[in-house]
C-alpha cells in the first residue's frame, strides 16, 4: 500500500527526475514436454528459456513541485513499474534517477498492511514507514478514521477488510501525512462512487496546495480533469507527452487503429489504409458521420453564436450493415485544450435500437451558457459497450461564441445563478 522514502529536498531540484532509465526483468520459460522431461528437468535446468523483458526503456521525464503527471496506456504498457521505480520498489537497470522529499504512494491494495493487525494499529504502523513521529499519528489519528468511513471495522483485523475497506484506510493514511509527492495507481477504481470522488476531490486540492501527482489510471477524463501533463507509455517507451487531452486523443486514435487491423486480420478482410486515416479522424468504418452542422434555432448552418442562443448539432450518418444499440457522442473543447462538456445519447436518455443507412442525428441546447471565446467540436459514434469505436472526429469542427444575454465575463461558462442576502 505504501511506501516511503525520505530524501533531501534540494533547493530548485526537481521532485522527481528521470534521465534514460531502464528496468530488465527476466523472464524463464521451462519446456517439458513428458514425464521424461521432467526428469530430466529435476537434474539439469538446461532446458530453461531466459528471455529478457524491458518494461521501461530510456524513458526521460521531469517533475517540479507543483506538477500533476498523469500516466495513460494499455495493461503491460510499463506503467506501474514506472512508479515502483520511483517509490524505490525497484531499482533501475540502467539510467539515473532522483527523488526529492516525502514520498506517499498507493500502488497495490494491503501493501504495507499487517493482516493481523486492526486498522487503528495499521494506521501507526504505516506511519512509521512514513517516518512520522507516534505523537505525530496520535494528532492525526482521529483525522484518519473519520477520513476512512471505516466505522467500528476500525478495530477489526484488517484480515477481514474488503478491498474497498483496504482502499479507504490506504487513502485515508497516505493523504494525511504531509507528502510532498503522491503516486497514485488504479487501486482508486475499486471502493463505492461516492467514496471515489471523495478521494478525487482531496487529491485536487493536495495539487492545488502546491503538492506534487504522479497518477496512472485507465480513466482518460480524470486523467484530463485531475492533472495538467499527461505521458502516454507504450512497450516501455513515451509516445506522447503533453496536454492530457491532447495525450489522450493520440492514444485513443492508436487504440482505434490497432482495434481495426486486429478485427480485419480476424475476419480475414483487408485491413484499414492508414493513409486513409487523419490524425483527427478514425473508426472502423462501420458506420460513417458523413456530415456534421452547427445551427442556430432556424435551422441554418453557422459558426458563430451569442451566449444564450440556442444550438443545433445535426449529424448525418450512414451506416454500411445494421448496427444495433450505438452511441452518439460530442465533445466541446475551449480552443486551448480543455474539455468542457462530453453529452452523449445514453446519457441523454435516447436508446437507438439500431441503426441501418442513412440517418440524422440531433442533439439540442436551449441556451447556450459558453462564454466568449473559441471552441471547437469532436463527433463520434461507438458501440454500446463503449468498447467499439465506428467513426470519431476529433475536434473537428471549430466555432466562435460572442457576449450575449449574459453579463458574466470570466470562465468558460455562464451559470446564470442569481444573489440574495
Amino acid at each position: 500500500m505504501s511506501v516511503h522514502r525520505s530524501i533531501q529536498r534540494i533547493p530548485q531540484q526537481p521532485v522527481v527526475e528521470l534521465r534514460d532509465v531502464s528496468r530488465r526483468f527476466i523472464k524463464r520459460r521451462e519446456r517439458h514436454r513428458s514425464f521424461q522431461e521432467r526428469f530430466i528437468r529435476m537434474l539439469s535446468r538446461s532446458n530453461v528459456d531466459a528471455e529478457e523483458f524491458w518494461p521501461l526503456h530510456n524513458v526521460s521525464l521531469t517533475l517540479h513541485a507543483g506538477d500533476a503527471l498523469g500516466v495513460i496506456g494499455p495493461n503491460g504498457a510499463g506503467k506501474s513499474t514506472l512508479l515502483k521505480l520511483v517509490t524505490g520498489i525497484l531499482t533501475p537497470t540502467g539510467g539515473d534517477l532522483s527523488v526529492s522529499g516525502r514520498v506517499c504512494s498507493l500502488l497495490e491494495l494491503g501493501a504495507g498492511f499487517n493482516p493481523e493487525l486492526t486498522g487503528r494499529e495499521n494506521i501507526f504502523l504505516n506511519g512509521s514507514i512514513y517516518g512520522l513521529s507516534r505523537a505525530e499519528m496520535n494528532d492525526r489519528v482521529e483525522t484518519i478514521i473519520d477520513y476512512a468511513e471505516l466505522g467500528d471495522f476500525i478495530d477489526t483485523p484488517v484480515k477481514h477488510y474488503s478491498s474497498g475497506m483496504y482502499m479507504r484506510l490506504g487513502f485515508a493514511v497516505a493523504v494525511h501525512t504531509d507528502p510532498d509527492l503522491l503516486l497514485v495507481d488504479e487501486v482508486l477504481s475499486v471502493g463505492d462512487t461516492a467514496f471515489q470522488h471523495k478521494c478525487l476531490a482531496t487529491i485536487q486540492q493536495f495539487h492545488n496546495r502546491g503538492g506534487t501527482l504522479l497518477f496512472v489510471s485507465h480513466d482518460l477524463s480524470t486523467v484530463q480533469s485531475v492533472c495538467n501533463r499527461a505521458i502516454w507509455l507504450e512497450h516501455g517507451a513515451i509516445q506522447a507527452e503533453g496536454h492530457p487531452t491532447d495525450v489522450a486523443m493520440r492514444y485513443l486514435s492508436y487504440m482505434a487503429h490497432r482495434e481495426e487491423e486486429s478485427r480485419s486480420q480476424r475476419a480475414g478482410a483487408a485491413a484499414v489504409n492508414p493513409s486513409e486515416q487523419t490524425s483527427g479522424h478514425w473508426g472502423n468504418g462501420k458506420l460513417r458521420i458523413t456530415r456534421v452542422e452547427l445551427c442556430g434555432d432556424d435551422g441554418k448552418p453557422r459558426t458563430s453564436f451569442q451566449n444564450g442562443d440556442p444550438l443545433v448539432v445535426r449529424l448525418q450518418y450512414h451506416a454500411i450493415t445494421r448496427i444495433e444499440r450505438p452511441i452518439f457522442g460530442l465533445g466541446i473543447h475551449q480552443q486551448s485544450g480543455t474539455h468542457i462538456c462530453g453529452p452523449n445519447t445514453r446519457f441523454g436518455g435516447l436508446d437507438i435500437p439500431y441503426v441501418e443507412g442513412d440517418g440524422t442525428i440531433t442533439y439540442r441546447v436551449p441556451a447556450l451558457p459558453l462564454l466568449e471565446g473559441e471552441y471547437v467540436l469532436s463527433v463520434a459514434a461507438v458501440d454500446a459497450g463503449d468498447t467499439e469505436t465506428y467513426d470519431y472526429h476529433d475536434r473537428q469542427y471549430l466555432f466562435q461564441v460572442y457576449p450575449g444575454r449574459s453579463s458574466e465575463r470570466y470562465g468558460l461558462v455562464a451559470l446564470d445563478g442569481s444573489w440574495s442576502t
